[in-house]
Order: C-alpha cells, then sequence, then structure tokens
C-alpha cells in the first residue's frame, strides 16, 4: 500500500465514522482543491452518492468561473447543494470592496457570520432542485450539528492545532486549548448535547499530496489553478478582491506537481495570496476561534 493509498483509505474511514456518529451532518465545499478531493473521496467512501448535503458559503465575490464549477458539478453529480449567504452584509455594502470595512471585518460578515448561520439555519438556505436546476429556498431550516471541513494541518498555523474530529460549542466558537487527545488513530466521537463538531477527513494531506492524488484520480479542477499563457495562476482560491495569483507558469497537473517538487514554494506561504491573512499579521486564530473555516 502506497503513501496515498494509506492517505485515502485513513480519510475514507474518518468520512464513514462522522456519518455513522453524527445527525444532521453536512460537508463545506468552497468550489478549492482541497474541498473538491474531499468531495471526491465521500463519493468513494459511499460508492458514487453523496448522502451529506454541501454546503457553500457564497460571499458574492467569489471568482465567477468557481460558482460555475460548483453548479455544474452539483448537477452533474447529482448533488445535495445549499449555500447560504450574509444578504444584509452584501445589500447594505458592509464589505471591503464597498469600500466600508476592513479584509478581515469583511470576512467575518460575508464568511463567518454566514457561515454560522447556515448552520444554524437562521438565516435563509438556497437548495438546488435537480428537477428544475435552479436553487430555491430550502425549507429544512434544521441546524447542522457536525460539518466535514477539507482543512489541512500544513496549509495555515492554526489549522495545525486542529483535531480530526474537533469540537465547538453551540455557537461554533472553538477552545483551542480544550482539545481531545487522539492518539493511534483512536477518535472521540462523544460529545455533550449542544456541541458542534467539525471533521477533518484532510488534516495529515500535504499540497503536494493533494495535487498527486487529483493526478491519479484525474479529478476535475477549475482552470484557474492553471497558468492560463500570462505566468501566473491561483495557489489557493478565496474572494476575488482579496485573493492574488502567484508567478507560475505550471499548465496542467503535472507542472503543478513538478513545481511542488522542486520547492519553488518552499519558503512561501501556501495562502501567501490571501491578502486578509497578511492584514491579520500572517494568520487567522481569531477569525476561526469564532468560526471561520
Amino acid at each position: 500500500m502506497n503513501h496515498l493509498d494509506k492517505l485515502e483509505n485513513r480519510s475514507i474511514h474518518i468520512l464513514r465514522e462522522a456519518y455513522s456518529e453524527f445527525n444532521n451532518l453536512g460537508m463545506l465545499w468552497s468550489i478549492g482543491k482541497d474541498s473538491t478531493v474531499l468531495l471526491w473521496l465521500a463519493r468513494k467512501a459511499f460508492f458514487g452518492h453523496v448522502p451529506i448535503p454541501l454546503i457553500h458559503v457564497d460571499t458574492n465575490y467569489k471568482i465567477p468561473e468557481m460558482i460555475e464549477h460548483r453548479d455544474r458539478l452539483a448537477r452533474e453529480w447529482k448533488l445535495d447543494m445549499i449555500y447560504g449567504q450574509n444578504t444584509d452584509a452584501l445589500e447594505n455594502k458592509e464589505t471591503f470592496p464597498d469600500g466600508n470595512t476592513t479584509r478581515l471585518k469583511c470576512c467575518k460578515n460575508l464568511k463567518t457570520n454566514a457561515l454560522k448561520n447556515t448552520l444554524n439555519g437562521v438565516w435563509p438556505r438556497y437548495r438546488m432542485n435537480h428537477d428544475t436546476k435552479e436553487y430555491e429556498i430550502d425549507k429544512n431550516r434544521e441546524p447542522f450539528t457536525g460539518v466535514i471541513v477539507g482543512v489541512r494541518s500544513d496549509e495555515e498555523g492554526s489549522r495545525s492545532k486542529e483535531r480530526y474530529f474537533s469540537p465547538r460549542d453551540k455557537n461554533n466558537d472553538w477552545d483551542i486549548g480544550d482539545q481531545p487527545p487522539e492518539f493511534w488513530n483512536q477518535y472521540k466521537t462523544d460529545f455533550a448535547p449542544g456541541t458542534h463538531v467539525r471533521i477533518h477527513p484532510l488534516l495529515d494531506w500535504t499540497e503536494l499530496d493533494i495535487w498527486e492524488y487529483i493526478k491519479r484520480e484525474n479529478i476535475p479542477m477549475v482552470s484557474l489553478y492553471f497558468d492560463q499563457g500570462e505566468g501566473k495562476r491561483y495557489r489557493s482560491l478565496g474572494c476575488a478582491p482579496c485573493t492574488n495569483p502567484v508567478d507560475s507558469t505550471a499548465k496542467n497537473v503535472d507542472e503543478v506537481i513538478e513545481e511542488l517538487k522542486t520547492g519553488k514554494f518552499s519558503n512561501i506561504a501556501e495562502r501567501s495570496g490571501r491578502a486578509q491573512d497578511k492584514e491579520d499579521g500572517g494568520g487567522l486564530e481569531e477569525l476561526r476561534k469564532d468560526g471561520y473555516m
């Protein structure tokens, strides 16, 4: 069994464990490489069918190709696709692109608050109707008590403090000092009532692992990850006003893998193109304590 097989087996085990242990489970899909690999693993874990709703927080500032990719795969793979949005903040122009907040405050408005209130069912959710192929107001407002996330510990500092099964309180707030130990593949899945649990099946994957798995499995990716002839590509995807591409001539998966193997980015953080990280001093711990992905 090779390295990717071991990673795949562990992730599939965690997905199945989560599905068997938690009610009202959802899975976040940001349309990026990590959460798309997570979605692919879920399809493998459940033999082509994903029995868990996919949740996307739509900030209204995502690069259009990301939304097109989301909806195309949702229709092709018959995904139970849901999105939520902070419509009040958008209507009141409480955003960084409108010039009325900092980048971090904008993230809190459009991502953190939207995520919390989408998960708890307080704000409207929009669910794809596969008969009409369009989104409609979701009549089900039941809260999600657990959510599966494509977090990797090597991606950013605060993510290295996560567990495979990481508890939050009922408000999605994260107490970093109160994380359960996880030894010898023994995972705590029994939590007090009212606990919201984040599940991280990709925790021990690296950026290179992700791309090698994408190649092996031929997983469809948005073309933003590849150079389109301008000598630039995105290494990490987010909102268009706050995400910058990196200098790279990698035009396909093989070339991205080769680039990573050369160590070109060994001293450059994967999220270095995310402007909100720089505003926060290079870390997102405070935002993530408050429920950020």
